[in-house]
């Protein structure tokens, strides 16, 4: 056992022999012999132990127990409570995944406070089986078909090489003592469902079984990585990014096949789940437009492109610009200054507007667009719809949704980044020019 520990950690390349290691010790058999290996291969080591108060004196008795353990061991200790139940409450979320929000944040803390490189958390083969039917039963798709991952960026799992009954004769072998958890006799966990009536359901058919399974995960594995590979080189092909969005050409979307999994694959990265691929195929079909959301992003369709873009969650609907006004950042970054007419030199570019001082009536104010909305476009005699200067610039949704109206009483002075109103505009009659400047 220390030998395919030892190879194991090399193989997978977990961790180095100088490596300070931070071990998760519950005092479950596990931990405890995942302990017993570390130290007796000579690895700098400190035990953490969470008290989950689940368990009444039973958890507070396991807490004491991995405390002797480690004076006997001599090495240092780490402990911590939590009000597992009550945050579980809090948050809405269930029992077990509250206790891993709570030990996962509190072990990486102690990671980082005292310089460890790794944490080593005691999974073994029969926990990756078992993760496997998981997943399997909620639909996650073949990554969640390819078990436990040996190695997490920090986190290692020295003891995926070794099934159950291994650890069981390894801890008699050097009399170890370790503490029972009892909920783990329990079946009402999807967990326990799995490792105490389907597993040995399946070992009647096949008394190898776990032996089959870890080669199916680890073939699943190297599948699952040729699968990513092409999907990562899918993407890299369709997405382009131009400023804050990324754009995809609708016909190349539709050469893919099967299109669904690669729109699913494609998006995810994005906040869309599986269910919303349906839609997303949908939208291709679609006219200009039209768009669906995840919790994050957008995916609108414009013409002959798919853009995506984060959702903006802005609680700044207007801005007051008064006569004093220097500077703004939010909505928009935007400088003011004052000039005097004569010794002015006319700035031609969008992103400044060179507006007669005296026309404007303050404080002005800087908004969104609205149905309704219109100005004198500057060259034009007439006016023109807001709406329709969008549709005459071919303006995506998002590029529609992000503009901002510099305006001063009812009238509209400048579509920002676009075209200032032709009332607004400097004669040769100004005495001073009001100057504003985009994005400085």
């Amino acid at each position: 056992m220390e030998t395919k520990f030892k190879t194991f950690i090399e193989k997978q390349k977990l961790c180095q022999f100088e490596d300070k290691i931070l071990l998760t010790v519950s005092g479950g058999i596990d931990s405890i012999v995942m302990l017993d290996l570390f130290v007796k291969a000579g690895y700098s080591c400190s035990i953490a132990h969470c008290n989950f108060k689940l368990r009444g004196k039973e958890s507070d008795e396991d807490e004491k127990f991995v405390c002797r353990l480690a004076a006997q061991y001599k090495i240092p200790f780490f402990t911590k409570s939590f009000h597992t139940s009550e945050i579980s409450k809090e948050k809405n979320i269930s029992i077990q995944m509250a206790a891993r929000e709570l030990r996962y944040k509190w072990f990486e803390m102690l990671r980082k406070k005292h310089h460890f490189k790794y944490i080593a958390v005691a999974h073994n083969a029969n926990d990756s089986i078992e993760t496997f039917f998981i997943n399997l039963t909620r639909g996650t798709g073949i990554t969640g078909l390819t078990g436990i991952a040996a190695k997490s960026d920090k986190i290692i799992r020295p003891l995926l090489f070794a099934f159950r009954k291994d650890i069981v004769t390894y801890c008699k072998k050097n009399e170890l003592q370790y503490r029972e958890d009892s909920s783990n006799n329990t079946t009402k966990y999807a967990r326990n469902l799995i490792r105490h009536e389907l597993i040995p359901l399946l070992k009647r058919f096949n008394p190898s079984f776990e032996n089959t399974m870890i080669e199916n995960i680890s073939k699943l594995y190297e599948t699952e990585q040729i699968f990513s590979d092409v999907i990562a080189k899918t993407k890299n092909n369709l997405l382009k990014q131009k400023g804050k969005q990324w754009l995809i050409e609708v016909e190349k979307i539709k050469m893919l096949n099967p299109i669904k999994t690669y729109l699913y694959e494609i998006f995810k990265d994005f906040e869309f789940n599986k269910d919303q691929a349906e839609d997303i195929h949908n939208l291709i079909s679609s006219q200009t437009g039209k768009y669906i959301c995840s919790d994050t992003h957008t995916i609108l369709r414009n013409r002959n492109n798919l853009i995506v873009e984060k959702n903006k969650n802005e609680k700044i609907v207007s801005k007051k610009i008064t006569i004093k006004t220097k500077k703004i950042t939010l909505p928009v970054s935007l400088c003011f200054k004052i000039c005097d007419a004569d010794k002015f030199q006319l700035i031609k570019d969008n992103h400044t507007a060179c507006l007669d001082f005296n026309k404007i009536t303050f404080p002005l104010e800087l908004r969104k667009w609205k149905q309704g909305d219109y100005f004198y476009p500057l060259g034009m005699k007439g006016k023109k719809k807001i709406s329709d200067f969008f549709t005459d610039k071919k303006l995506s949704l998002y590029d529609k949704n992000n503009t901002w109206l510099l305006t001063s009483g009812d009238s509209i002075v400048w579509v920002t980044g676009m075209q200032i109103d032709e009332r607004f505009k400097i004669t040769d009659r100004t005495k001073k020019v009001w100057v504003v400047q985009l994005g400085i």
